[in-house]
């Protein structure tokens, strides 16, 4: 039996045909335009939460990587060079000695053989037993 006089139905009638006009959705302009800004809210969102990634990764690789000292030394200490036995050219004379040949415009100086000396040695002969011989001075005779 139902009683048509209820009033606590008739309430619950009222409350939903009010929500029903109040709850009407808007345009869809508008809800288009809301989707909009999420997805551009989003893609920023991303975007900057990239370039943390990439700034931050960025900055402990050259915390980690090593720096540059300087120039690279060799691994081994490089022995130091004897001189060579004739490191300077001998000397030469500008003034020619007079010679009783004649000579043509283009004149070279020549060095008389006697100037020329031999190669010296700088360390005597190794003797095994420690010994040097005058036979073996580091000047050689004249």
């Amino acid at each position: 039996m139902p009683d048509r006089h209820d009033p606590l139905r008739s309430l619950f009638q009222e409350a939903a045909s009010a929500g029903q006009s109040a709850a009407m959705s808007p345009p869809v302009s508008i809800i288009e335009r809301r989707g909009e800004r999420h997805r551009r809210r989003r893609i920023v969102g991303i975007a900057a939460a990239c370039l943390f990634v990439l700034a931050g990764s960025g900055a402990a690789l050259s915390t980690f990587l090593p720096r540059d000292a300087g120039p690279t030394l060799p691994a081994t200490t490089p022995s130091p060079v004897a001189p060579s036995p004739t490191s300077a050219p001998p000397p030469q004379n500008t003034v020619a000695p007079p010679s009783s040949t004649t000579t043509t415009a283009s004149t070279t100086t020549t060095t008389p053989s006697s100037s020329m000396t031999p190669p010296r040695s700088t360390t005597p002969p190794f003797q095994p037993t420690g010994s040097v011989e005058p036979s073996m001075s580091p000047t050689p005779p004249r």
